[in-house]
């Protein structure tokens, strides 16, 4: 049984991942190794997988060093908050836009995360990837960005020597040895932090073209995948008082929540057919393309609270010249706090997330680690409101 661990992209709400890994660390022994042979991360998921593959032999300690850094977060730390950055950012914008690039270059981001690049390479050790997995700690790890020229999804991934890479269409795993480029690609969020080219190609987030999630853990071998999530809400009813028009902040927050998270259930929808398919048969009596799928059991653990309503609680916290940017673009508002939950990297929130991902976790401990160490278990393993969507495919072993 091949566990893997699936950590999808969300700024900021990246933070919640780590209170349930906090919470998978202190139900196994205290000595546990990396109980994930594979890992998948994309964009803040991808910094957390690479920080547990460099520390698999030890799997406390890895959490333990993800909870210090994200528990005492600033903003300043991931992009530059400075007045000065910030006048000189919406500057260089408004003269591009004003005189068509002739003057000037069009800006490649709105925000500089030079900050996060330093932090990343003060804090990840990639050869110890390597060890790990020449240790037997880690079979596979897969950071996954979007090439802008080639309009696919690459999965950069590091595995045993058995391990084949892989295409398909718009998509593909590319065997490499990781480094700091292939996280900063995965977290370059359109528009908001800058592209980095990698070889012949420029990247951003992963989870641009990454209309099926789950396909690098399955391509790697996973026969079960544990995803943490970072959204829970349901669809938004429309106000009794009538649209209202949205602004910019309230669509570029919509466009990351899609972003993020619509493909991880559209891709649990998809397992969940196959999973049907290959139960409903005979044992033994398998043939043609079924005889060569297996079942893959999934449990999602996503926040019981609205992140927005979380984020919206400590907004004062971001530096003066972020709200200022954020009011120009219309984010202050109640509508805009879907966005203001992907950018609050301040520790306040990100501890709340913390912890709020630590209960959430307990509250379904028996059935979490039921999951982690192999037992038998559901088909699927998920909040009911999710269950529901699938009830008319759902099936249980």
């Amino acid at each position: 049984m091949k566990t893997a661990l699936v950590l999808p992209g969300g700024g900021a709400r990246g933070a919640f991942q780590v209170g349930v890994l906090k919470a998978v660390a202190e139900l196994l022994p205290r000595d546990s190794a990396n109980p994930f042979p594979v890992i998948s991360g994309t964009s803040a998921g991808a910094v957390n997988s690479v920080v547990l593959a460099s520390k698999a032999q030890h799997l406390r300690s890895a959490v333990a060093e993800l909870e210090q850094v994200w528990g005492h977060f600033r903003c300043h730390q991931v992009y530059k908050t400075d007045h000065w950055t910030m006048l000189k950012s919406s500057l260089h914008w408004l003269a591009a836009i004003v005189f068509g690039g002739l003057l000037i270059s069009a800006p490649k981001s709105l925000l500089d995360n030079a900050p996060l690049r330093a932090l990343l390479s003060r804090n990840v050790h990639f050869p110890r990837i390597e060890d790990a997995i020449d240790d037997g700690n880690l079979d596979a790890i897969a950071v996954t960005a979007a090439g802008y020229s080639s309009a696919r999804s690459t999965s950069f991934f590091e595995a045993v020597k058995e391990q084949d890479s892989w295409e398909r269409t718009r998509r593909l795993g590319r065997r490499t040895d990781l480094n700091l480029d292939h996280i900063m690609a995965s977290i370059a969020v359109p528009m908001i932090f800058p592209p980095v080219r990698i070889g012949h190609e420029y990247f951003g987030d992963g989870a641009m073209r990454q209309a099926t999630p789950l396909s690098p853990a399955v391509h790697m071998g996973a026969d079960r995948i544990l995803v943490i999530g970072i959204r829970d809400e349901t669809g938004d009813t429309v106000p009794d008082e009538g649209p209202v028009t949205p602004s910019l902040a309230q669509i570029a927050g919509y466009m990351l929540d899609t972003l993020f998270m619509d493909g991880l259930y559209s891709d649990l929808e998809r397992i969940t057919r196959i999973n049907q398919l290959i139960d409903s048969m005979p044992p033994g009596q398998s043939s043609g393309a079924v005889a060569n799928m297996r079942p893959i059991d999934t449990m999602l653990i996503v926040p019981s609270k609205d992140l927005r309503v979380v984020a919206h609680r400590h907004r004062k916290e971001l530096p003066i010249a972020i709200r200022a940017l954020l009011r120009g673009v219309g984010g202050s508002n109640p509508g805009e706090n879907r966005l203001l939950s992907f950018l609050l990297f301040e520790k306040a929130y990100t501890r709340e997330l913390i912890k709020l991902g630590y209960r959430d976790a307990m509250n379904v401990k028996d059935e979490l680690l039921a999951f982690v160490r192999g037992d038998d278990v559901p088909r699927l393993f998920a909040p009911n409101w999710i269950k529901k969507d699938l009830s008319a495919f759902q099936t249980e072993s």
